[in-house]
């Protein structure tokens, strides 16, 4: 299984634990919001918002909160600018943080402040981009799929990869094959679980374990932030590893 398909286990494991929906729903809305400002509020019209309902449904989202998104996207409340910020964590460990922020100034200083309170540094941005790729990533649970079919029909889509575990498949895309992944799935009448475009780490940073947690402790600390939407970074997930986060 590959880095990322890890984490996204140990994190849906993790998420069964800790069940944050106040903190889950608050950053789809905030997603919610900006797709539905940029790209119109007709998600027939609008893919990004399609795909930000669809995760939204996957979390369980009362329809009544997906519409006062929407909504709010033309109004005051909707002004919101996407914001992201590199640095490094414990052990040198790449990080990427994307933001939803009404205050740039505000955000700007909470997150050189988690930076600086967990061991790492706040870096210039573009700094470590090239350390990332953006790829589509869909999740998909198994049911009654014939996974040879399926596999078979998503590579045709432009799927790069393709995983199964604990009956969720795992697919990754090229950025530019996201929509035709999207497209594919909505043929076949499959609903993700998850579809987003994430940052991929092109190469990974292999630590002990002490250090490892203390990555995660940056990492969750930023995940509590109201203005983050995202965090990823190029740990190497060890069987030691995931054996002690979870």
């Amino acid at each position: 299984m590959s880095g990322h398909s890890k984490w996204s286990t140990i994190k849906r494991k993790k998420g069964a634990i800790d069940a944050k929906r106040s903190k889950i729903f608050s950053k789809l809305i905030k997603e919610i919001m900006i797709v539905a400002r940029d790209g119109g509020p007709d998600p027939e019209m609008n893919p990004k918002l399609r795909m930000a309902i669809a995760n939204a449904k996957g979390v369980n989202m009362p329809k009544d909160n997906i519409n006062r998104a929407i909504s709010k996207a033309s109004s005051d409340e909707g002004k919101l600018e996407e914001v992201t910020f590199e640095g490094y964590g414990p052990g040198g460990v790449a990080v990427f943080v994307e933001c939803l922020s009404d205050n740039n100034n505000r955000t700007v200083g909470s997150v050189r402040a988690i930076f600086n309170k967990r061991g790492g540094n706040l870096g210039t941005n573009g700094s470590l981009s090239f350390l990332f790729d953006r790829k589509g990533v869909f999740e998909i649970p198994k049911g009654e799929i014939d996974p040879d079919e399926f596999e078979l029909e998503m590579i045709d889509a432009g799927a790069e990869d393709i995983e199964l575990d604990d009956d969720i498949f795992t697919i990754t895309c090229a950025l530019e094959d996201f929509g035709n992944c999207q497209k594919k799935l909505e043929e076949m009448s499959i609903e993700p679980e998850k579809a987003e475009l994430q940052r991929i780490p092109t190469t990974t940073k292999e630590l002990d374990v002490e250090t490892a947690r203390s990555v995660m402790i940056l990492v969750e600390a930023f995940e509590d932030d109201d203005d983050v939407q995202a965090v990823y970074h190029n740990m190497e997930l060890t069987d030691e590893i995931a054996e002690a986060l979870l």
